[in-house]
């Protein structure tokens, strides 16, 4: 069985240190993690203004491709800007959005940060831990997802970790994941709380010992086959992260899977199938296992279609907006999602599969 030990453990080709990052406690603890992990690379910058990630070339344009590898091989340890701190809400998923960095090591051309981060694809993290998590006391018991539902209401007031970036991907060279893990499962918060946190790794040793005490719900993303070898490059394979998820489940954690983005390419019945069948297989067993599952289909936007391109002008993922359904937000921004009878026997057959290859699992959303 696939173990952590052939995981993917993402180290930055450099690192750069904003100026107000520069002096607190967990920027210190950050470059050490970078020193262990090979970094010799680090900058202190003068100022906070992030500079030098956009690379031209002859003609004195800014070169999309070069500009792209340069952020995606690059760490900057930031304080999290005032915004970050006044939490969201982050419906279908959790209560709040609580931000431990922004930015993802990965390569998936489905990418959904395209559109919704400016600038380069760079990963910041944040340097003032201890604000961002002490946001969350003012939160708690406000919620709209789960703190106020009756069916999700004994997961109490959930804060989601995983919005803007994989926060195990990085966790080798930040350190932030475990700290909040057990900060959450530590502190006294005026009700009940879960910390979420989704991943396409399989890193997980460094969280089975920590004090969880069942307050954060670690899920999987994981798709089928087809999908996962071609659209999600810089990852661990879907059974490393099984395996993780098990080792998380064996650990006290409860957990999750997030199937997604779903797609129906190819022989799609037998490849999620068989997806659905390797994680029964890695679950079956565990005592008190607290599962749930979340259903995402794949969608885009105009935007996220411009960017995607340019990062990846060779890929085969289909975003041809004329096979898709307009859909509307309510500020009248517009995504395109696939048709309604595509939609339906998508959900209808997702519904009948996990009620027989899992039957433990806890169904939160389709979306």
């Amino acid at each position: 069985m696939p173990t952590s030990t052939s995981t993917r453990l993402w180290v930055p080709r450099r690192v750069l240190v904003t100026r107000s990052a520069a002096e607190r406690p967990h920027t210190a603890t950050i470059l050490e993690r970078c020193a262990a992990a090979g970094v010799t690379d680090v900058e202190f910058l003068p100022a906070d203004r992030i500079t030098g990630l956009r690379v031209t070339g002859p003609d004195g344009e800014t070169d999309e491709r070069a500009t792209y590898a340069r952020a995606k091989s690059t760490l900057v340890v930031v304080v999290s800007p005032p915004s970050q701190r006044r939490l969201q809400p982050i419906p279908p998923s959790a209560d709040w959005r609580l931000d431990l960095a922004q930015g993802c090591p990965a390569h998936c051309q489905y990418c959904y940060l395209a559109g919704s981060l400016g600038g380069p694809p760079v990963t910041r993290v944040y340097a003032d831990l201890d604000a961002v998590l002490g946001a969350m006391d003012g939160h708690v018991g406000r919620g709209g997802v789960t703190s106020t539902s009756a069916a999700r209401g004994h997961e109490g007031t959930t804060f989601e970790a995983s919005c803007y970036t994989d926060p195990l991907g990085i966790e080798h060279v930040t350190g932030s994941l475990s700290a909040a893990i057990a900060h959450v499962g530590t502190h006294a918060f005026a009700g009940p709380v879960q910390l979420r946190a989704t991943t396409k790794f399989g890193a997980v040793e460094p969280l089975l010992d920590l004090p969880h005490h069942g307050r954060t719900r670690i899920r999987a993303s994981v798709n089928a086959a087809g999908v996962a070898g071609r659209f999600e490059g810089g990852t661990d394979p879907v059974p490393v992260r099984l395996a993780g998820l098990g080792a998380l489940a064996r650990a006290g954690y409860p957990v999750g899977l997030t199937i997604a983005p779903i797609m129906p390419r190819g022989d799609w019945r037998a490849e999620y199938g068989a997806l659905l069948d390797a994680a029964a297989d890695e679950l079956a067993g565990v005592p008190g296992l607290d599962l749930t599952v979340e259903c995402i289909t794949h969608r885009f936007t105009p935007s996220s279609k411009d960017v995607l391109e340019d990062w990846y002008p060779r890929t085969q993922l289909e975003m041809d907006p004329d096979a898709r359904s307009r859909k509307r937000g309510k500020f009248g921004s517009v995504k395109y999602v696939y048709p309604a009878a595509t939609m339906a026997e998508l959900r209808s057959w997702f519904a009948d599969a996990l009620e027989a290859r899992i039957p433990a699992a806890r169904p939160l959303y389709w979306t």
